[in-house]
């Protein structure tokens, strides 16, 4: 009996290529990486973006409407929310890269090892996993952060340990269709270990799911954490939030509905960026078509 070559089964090598043609023609796709590109900018270059320094405070300009001096106005204290804003993007991209990141390498890995192994251990992580779906994310959020404490690095672990159960269901799900194919039983007959298995060959056939729900997850974290920060729960002051902007201004909601209007309009291009790239991917990575074959 002839040798299968588990490389000339696997899936067309130009997948990445031709996904790349494909989001150039998806109109929507090029407006989220628009959006996305420019929040990034803007994080980088707020210092030099920045027309006052977010901490700077003039008692005398308070709750001032917009104008030529200060384009989104001022806060209760005098600080100018343009500024604020611009600087609040940092805390923005900096929480949700990293704490997406952090319950996507949980989640694959747990997830991973789940679907290929099976068993006791497929159904501990399974019943966590249900276990941590079971309960409001926002409820989740506030109980790890009432133990961990306050501040943006508690935060970040929080939304981590909060969303790590939908990527461990998403990759466990991807390695259970895929462990049986034809290519991997091939590597396993050539002698391949379970790590090269399911690392080398599974994963990178599982993983595109998993980026298209991350990318999501930026934006749902980023609401999640300025939810956090309305509650005080966040970024601690002087850190510009832009959940901490908005809770502040609600005090003066009908003096300065600009400190609220602004931090939020902010929020909602952020997450709509996101939103739109991450249904942008499900055509661009073929998750329909990888899901139905």
């Amino acid at each position: 009996m002839t040798a299968i070559d588990p490389k000339s089964i696997r899936p067309p090598a130009n997948r990445w290529l031709r996904r790349m043609k494909k989001l150039k023609s998806n109109k929507a796709g090029l407006v989220g990486i628009f959006l996305i590109l420019g929040l990034i900018l803007v994080a980088i270059g707020a210092d030099l973006i920045a027309p006052y320094s977010y901490k700077e405070q003039d008692l005398a300009i308070m709750n001032s409407p917009p104008s030529l001096s200060h384009l989104m106005g001022t806060d209760e204290f005098g600080r100018d929310v343009l500024s604020r804003i611009i600087h609040g993007s940092r805390i923005s991209v900096y929480v949700g890269v990293v704490s997406v990141g952090l319950s996507v390498l949980i989640g694959v890995i747990l997830g991973a090892l789940a679907g290929y192994y099976g068993g006791w251990l497929d159904q501990f992580i399974s019943l966590v996993t249900d276990l941590t779906w079971s309960l409001p994310e926002i409820l989740v959020a506030l109980l790890l952060v009432a133990i961990v404490g306050a501040g943006l690095e508690c935060v970040i672990v929080a939304i981590a340990l909060t969303y790590w159960a939908q990527y461990a269901r998403l990759i466990r799900g991807q390695i259970l269709m895929l462990k049986n194919e034809t290519y991997v039983e091939a590597t396993r007959s050539l002698g391949a270990t379970d790590f090269t298995i399911l690392f080398k060959h599974l994963f990178p056939n599982a993983v595109a799911p998993v980026i298209v729900a991350a990318t999501i997850g930026i934006g749902q974290a980023i609401v999640l954490e300025a939810t956090l920060g309305f509650l005080g729960m966040g970024a601690q002051p002087p850190l510009p939030s832009w959940g901490a902007m908005m809770s502040n201004g609600t005090a003066y909601l009908f003096i300065s509905p600009w400190v609220i209007v602004f931090p939020g309009i902010a929020m909602m291009l952020t997450v709509f960026g996101f939103n739109l790239f991450g249904d942008a991917l499900v055509d661009i990575m073929d998750i329909r078509e990888d899901t139905l074959r």
